[in-house]
């Protein structure tokens, strides 16, 4: 008879991460007694259909009744990897409230669990197999984080890295992305941003102590994006990638998720595939960055055992919920008319005299500074100019943009971009 205590867990799910949680544990299960001084065990998996067989899952473990999980006072976690809102969020409220301690790796809905004295732990919600929830919530507790940001999605990084080695244009990378499983059937929410501004969301609200919701992001995707762009950011010195980015700036937060030209330099231009990377900085640390596979089954199911090892801790000593919402300060949000950047703008225009002093004078009334401009030969009466501006504020290039759509000599506005500037 083992000397150890036994921990029992349900897992929620049984797909690509939910098989992966079950394996690693199972690999894992020798070194539990020394990591948590108990064994930890999973004893119940929740699937819609019992009768299907789920690779490296024993058929007696499975079951399909969530009350015979809630129920059951043996069972002290519960391990969500459902996905969706409903009915993983009931099924997570309902677990807090009969005091049985939460992981999950939703991201789209999170819950407080401090009255209840449980544990909430969420690391696999954001960057897959990169930790960084706790990081910021532990590991630089001691310093204010005044900026995040990162690759957070890897189906787009994946896109956009394939646009920029290979000379695909969005519709091949996409398809490609698809073909080898990086990319869903539906991939709205990534290549629109919506995943990675949810992540964003998480990460802001940590960061800065302050509830940041979904509505509060500016989200771009990633569709509108060519090959033309990111030839033309090369040639600025400049690598394309989606971002996510979070700022405390003076005591106002914005955050936002959309693509932006980077130095070829910079720690985030070197991220690549279906990599994610992250990078925080705080007044004391100064800078400093994760990165790693963001997605996949091992991956993911890393930050997920991480999360499980860390509650059964916790429990081991009687601390659980010892950190709970960190969100104890009201930081309003910058109004994003207000927000300064250096954007890209790529002008389709008619090739005659005087164009370029009639998009500079534009800019100039709207009190937009020209940094770098480049007139590319005309092809058939038509000419490209693109344009690179120091800082602005996004309503006085709103307003320029609204000038331009009005005036003939200029026959599109093709892309506008958003250049990084430092803090």
């Amino acid at each position: 008879m083992s000397r150890y205590k036994k921990i029992r867990a349900a897992l929620l799910g049984a797909g690509t991460v939910g098989g992966g949680v079950y394996k690693l544990l199972k690999m894992r299960k020798e070194e539990m007694p020394f990591k948590v001084q108990a064994e930890l065990e999973i004893t119940k998996v929740l699937v819609r259909d019992i009768s299907r067989k789920r690779e490296g899952i024993p058929e007696e473990v499975l079951t399909d009744d969530w009350n015979s999980i809630l129920e059951d006072p043996e069972i002290q976690i519960v391990i969500e990897l459902m996905g969706g809102i409903e009915p993983a969020r009931t099924r997570i409220l309902e677990a807090l409230e009969a005091g049985k301690h939460v992981v999950t790796a939703n991201k789209d809905l999170m819950a407080a669990a401090e009255r209840h004295h449980c544990d909430l732990q969420f690391e696999a919600a954001v960057a897959g197999g990169i930790p960084i929830i706790r990081p910021l919530k532990e590991c630089l507790a001691g310093n204010e984080i005044t900026e995040v940001m990162g690759i957070v999605n890897g189906t787009t990084n994946y896109i956009l890295t394939r646009m920029t080695e290979d000379g695909m244009d969005f519709a091949e990378a996409l398809k490609k992305a698809q073909e080898l499983g990086f990319a869903e059937a539906d991939p709205t929410s990534d290549i629109k941003g919506l995943d990675a501004g949810r992540k964003m969301a998480i990460l802001a609200s940590i960061a800065f102590h302050s509830r940041v919701t979904f509505s509060d992001v500016d989200v771009k995707g990633i569709t509108k994006i060519t090959a033309k762009d990111i030839q033309y950011a090369k040639e600025f010195g400049y690598t394309l990638k989606l971002l996510g980015v979070a700022r405390n700036t003076d005591g106002e937060m914005e955050v936002g998720v959309f693509p932006m030209m980077i130095p070829s330099g910079h720690p985030l231009a070197h991220v690549k595939d279906a990599f994610n990377a992250v990078f925080v900085h705080g007044d004391a640390v100064d800078d400093a960055m994760f990165q790693g596979k963001g997605a996949g089954e091992l991956p993911t199911a890393s930050a997920v055992m991480g999360d499980i090892i860390a509650v059964a801790r916790n429990m081991q000593y009687d601390c659980c919920g010892r950190i709970g919402c960190s969100c104890y300060k009201d930081l309003p949000m910058k109004s994003s008319g207000e927000s300064r950047h250096r954007y890209f703008l790529r002008l389709i225009v008619e090739d005659r005299t005087g164009i370029l002093a009639g998009v500079a004078g534009v800019l100039g009334n709207n009190n937009v500074s020209i940094n770098q401009v480049i007139q590319k030969p005309a092809v058939d009466g038509v000419a490209e100019l693109v344009v690179i501006t120091d800082k602005v504020e996004n309503r006085h290039l709103k307003d320029a943009l609204m000038i331009f759509g009005e005036m003939s000599m200029i026959q599109e506005v093709a892309s506008v971009i958003r250049v990084y500037s430092p803090r």
